[in-house]
């Protein structure tokens, strides 16, 4: 049986699952108004590319069959512990971000006039889970779930992350990054999301692409909804 069948074969039972049943998705975007995270190679501030990432996930989840709980989508949460906090109650968390590389692998362009950073040694998404989840092995099948169908979808994990993290799922980007707050203070399943590089010039405009945002909310929400509405599936050959 071949992920493709085995995709198709879950995608059409999950168009049989009842709304009401629906498993509630708690989705974090990183950052915010105050602290906006890592700025791009052109010096746009990473909160806004995870914002409209996470204005895209949310509508693809439903268009899944999964309900959607928002979480600081104004930028007003200033404290960690608090998203979490926020989520109780849900089946699964996903926090959004975009990644960024160390100082001393960065370079200068000028760019709008200004002289901005940037980066060509590091690209790609990547998964994050704690061991000190509460539900780790859920979070390591769905981290490893989505990955897997990103990767489908024509999206390259990074592998630059074996440089400091303990690989869960190394070929489908997946890390251990215990000390992350969002991920070892829920009480449900979770993962960190690094959507791509911001500071690579190249990855930056792909990452802005309404198409390219699409095709990987779709591929987070088909995984997301594999791992939660199929734990144990009997597939037909």
């Amino acid at each position: 049986m071949t992920f493709l069948r085995i995709l198709v074969f879950i995608l059409a039972w999950l168009s049989t699952a009842a709304l009401s049943a629906a498993p509630l998705v708690a989705v974090d975007v990183g950052h915010g108004i105050k602290d906006s995270g890592a700025i791009s190679a052109r010096g746009r501030p990473e909160f806004e590319f995870n914002r409209q990432l996470a204005g895209v996930l949310a509508n693809a989840l439903i268009d899944h069959g999964l309900a959607v709980r928002e979480i600081n989508f104004a930028g007003d949460i200033g404290s960690l512990a608090e998203r979490p906090l926020q989520a109780v109650g849900s089946d699964f968390f996903i926090a959004l971000h975009h990644d960024s590389v160390s100082e001393r692998y960065l370079q200068f362009w000028e760019w709008d006039g200004r002289q901005a950073s940037y980066t060509e040694v590091k690209r790609g998404f990547g998964i994050f889970v704690s061991a000190q989840n509460p539900d780790l092995a859920t979070s390591l099948r769905c981290a490893s779930t989505i990955g897997a169908v990103l990767r489908r979808a024509g999206f390259i994990p990074t592998p630059w992350h074996s440089r400091k993290h303990v690989p869960a799922d190394a070929e489908n980007g997946v890390w251990y990054y215990d000390n992350l707050v969002v991920l070892y203070r829920t009480t449900l399943p979770a993962v960190l999301f690094e959507a791509g590089v911001i500071k690579h010039r190249e990855e930056e405009l792909e990452l802005l692409d309404p198409e390219r945002q699409a095709r990987m909310a779709d591929a987070l929400a088909t995984g997301i909804a594999a791992c939660l509405y199929v734990k144990e599936i009997s597939v037909p050959e």
